[in-house]
């Protein structure tokens, strides 16, 4: 299929269900905290800190995570100084056969699986690769729920002034790539090698994606940048981009009509940047502006199928959903 500069799509608006970025920090859920219980309302200390089932359809109505889920409690971060859940989604052939499988990790992990735990609403991150195995997408999702207050702390390396937020960006991603993804290499059937490992997310969870890729070429071949929030810490990304030599692999980034002229302005730019860098659209860079698309929960599973086909590299066989495609 065809691939344009920028892709509209006209799909259903939704009220504002996700709070600003300026407000999320103290708008996180008590259960987002360091502390929190996980999912299935029982104490850590049921969790054997060994990888077990995660809480499915059948344990309860408030549970909507599909397909097989495993989980992990209170993984410690030496890094950080601190410790957090882990969740880990499974492709429907993972237990019939051998195979090794691609790795994406993906923040803000309370959201993508079970309305349960999300703010608002979910990804639906396992029921869109449920269905998107018909086509033969199949992955390994690594969801790393973010630790309510430290959210912005750990998603950007920078500082931002305004909000006196930011600053432990570097030390969150030594974290993934020199704890977390180890232990998942070694647990699952994995594909360690920088083309099948991925990095994604959406505000702020894409600004950190966004600077991964940039930070960690020998470990990240593509990311996922879903509604950055590029203003961040006085737009240092762009500069910080602007400076890093080329890294081969795929970049993904969009962003809603509804987001306001800003957040369209920023990743515009960013778009144009990316563009002189030496991304191709269409080769290894898709951008899409979607129609009426707000900053929720919502919009980005809306826009996840084509995203992760985008990302590796697996044409997208079922007929899509009829839709405008224009250029802006």
């Amino acid at each position: 299929m065809a691939m344009t500069d920028e892709t509209t799509q006209a799909m259903e608006t939704d009220s504002g269900i996700y709070p600003p970025e300026q407000a999320q920090a103290e708008a996180q859920p008590a259960d987002a905290s360091a502390d929190a219980q996980p999912a299935d309302g029982n104490a850590h200390g049921d969790w054997t800190g060994q990888w077990i089932d995660y809480p499915g359809e059948a344990d309860g109505p408030e549970h909507t995570v599909v397909g097989t889920m495993k989980a992990l409690a209170q993984l410690e971060s030496p890094q950080l100084g601190n410790r957090r859940d882990i969740l880990v989604y499974l492709p429907p052939s993972y237990n019939r056969s051998q195979r090794r499988y691609p790795v994406i990790y993906m923040h803000d992990g309370q959201n993508l699986f079970d309305r349960a735990t999300s703010f608002g609403e979910e990804w639906e991150v396992d029921q869109t690769l449920e269905a998107a195995s018909r086509d033969g997408l199949e992955a390994i999702v690594v969801g790393i729920p973010n630790l309510g207050p430290e959210r912005l702390n750990e998603y950007s390396p920078w500082r931002d002034r305004k909000h006196d937020q930011g600053g432990k960006g570097n030390a969150y991603l030594d974290w993934i790539v020199q704890t977390l993804k180890p232990l998942i290499d070694r647990d699952f059937r994995t594909m360690p090698g920088r083309a099948s490992t991925g990095i994604a997310g959406s505000s702020m969870g894409g600004l950190i994606s966004l600077y991964a890729f940039f930070r960690h070429p020998d470990v990240f071949g593509f990311a996922g940048v879903m509604s950055p929030a590029l203003w961040f810490a006085g737009h240092s990304i762009y500069p910080y981009i602007k400076d890093r030599p080329f890294v081969p692999g795929r970049l993904y980034l969009d962003v809603g009509t509804s987001e306001g002229s800003e957040e369209l302005h920023d990743v515009r730019r960013l778009k144009e940047l990316l563009t002189q860098k030496g991304y191709k659209t269409g080769h290894d860079l898709l951008y899409v502006v979607e129609m009426g698309g707000q900053h929720n929960e919502r919009a980005w599973a809306r826009r996840l199928r084509r995203e992760l086909h985008f990302l590796l590299g697996i044409p997208q066989q079922t007929t899509p959903q009829p839709r405008r495609t224009d250029l802006l």
